[in-house]
């Protein structure tokens, strides 16, 4: 059994990890109200781009730009968003574990030539994984989410739609967390490049033959497609920030209740073993007393 010093420096150890984690769910709520608020604002005007791309989809000329280009895949990259930091539960290891197993299926042996897989990390978590088992990391993108800013984003897309214009990729996927609510988070694989139409079409609502273009629809759509692979990969980036913070935030939470809970446990211990060595030093002091009335 443990001695009374032992469990209460237990105690003292488990209150001051509490104290810390309590902190940490204080700071991860404040950032997450700010995620949240910009993954919100966002999402409109994503919806809004691909409203507008649709009808210029629509009406462009076949082969209007090649990020539409369906290929043969032989070089495909995945790009996977984690965090930069631990501490959220399975927010990072959902993602990881996600990406290996959609880079196994890409590289399994099947009917087609063999597919070649890059990865592109965003997080250091995913840059740490990936690294030290040796898979081929075509770019880092690390610290980046300390401090958000949408030029990381578009640096991220440019470097992406050079690859897949200059015919070094054939696919690109990005594998990340998509926010729910404080406590859900959903793994998603979604294809950034090529550019699907029915994706930005949708059901062709809105669409119409009557529009006018000018200058024409496919110099018009030759604008706006980075603008919408930009703002894509900055809701991404949005949404994967927000997940983090609502998945550490929980963590904590439930930390900080299982530190409440372990130390009353541990109270009840040091209480046990107190009341037992009191119970034990008055048996010793009343065997004591017997033994002298025994002897005078």
């Amino acid at each position: 059994m443990a001695t009374l010093r032992e469990i209460r420096r237990r105690i003292s150890g488990v209150k001051s990890t509490q104290k810390i984690t309590k902190a940490m769910k204080m700071v991860a709520a404040a950032k997450l109200r700010r995620a949240q608020e910009a993954i919100l604002a966002a999402r409109p005007y994503a919806r809004t781009m691909r409203k507008l791309l649709g009808n210029l989809a629509l009406a462009a000329p076949s082969g209007s730009s090649p990020l539409f280009e369906k290929r043969e895949v032989h070089r495909s990259v995945v790009v996977v968003v984690t965090g930069d930091r631990g501490l959220c539960g399975a927010f990072n290891s959902n993602v990881i574990r996600a990406a290996a197993d959609h880079i196994k299926k890409l590289t399994a042996p099947g009917s087609g030539a063999p597919v070649e897989v890059r990865v592109v990390v965003v997080g250091k978590k995913g840059a740490d994984h990936f690294g030290k088992r040796g898979f081929d990391i075509a770019a880092r993108h690390v610290g980046i989410f300390g401090n958000l800013q949408f030029p990381t984003a578009q640096s991220v897309a440019h470097e992406l739609t050079e690859w897949f214009k200059s015919g070094t990729v054939d696919h690109v996927d990005v594998v990340y967390n998509e926010f729910k609510n404080v406590v859900q988070q959903k793994t998603v694989i979604e294809q950034f490049l090529p550019i699907a139409q029915s994706e930005v079409a949708g059901k062709k609502e809105g669409a119409s033959s009557e529009y006018i273009y000018e200058p024409s629809s496919g110099e018009i759509l030759s604008e706006l497609l980075p603008k919408h692979l930009n703002f894509q990969m900055w809701r991404i980036l949005l949404e994967s920030n927000a997940a983090e913070q609502g998945a550490r935030m929980s963590a904590m939470g439930n930390a900080t209740e299982n530190a409440k809970e372990l130390i009353r446990v541990l109270t009840l211990s040091y209480n046990k073993a107190r009341q037992a060595g009191i119970t034990k030093e008055l048996l010793e002091i009343v065997s004591g007393a017997e033994a002298l009335k025994k002897a005078g």
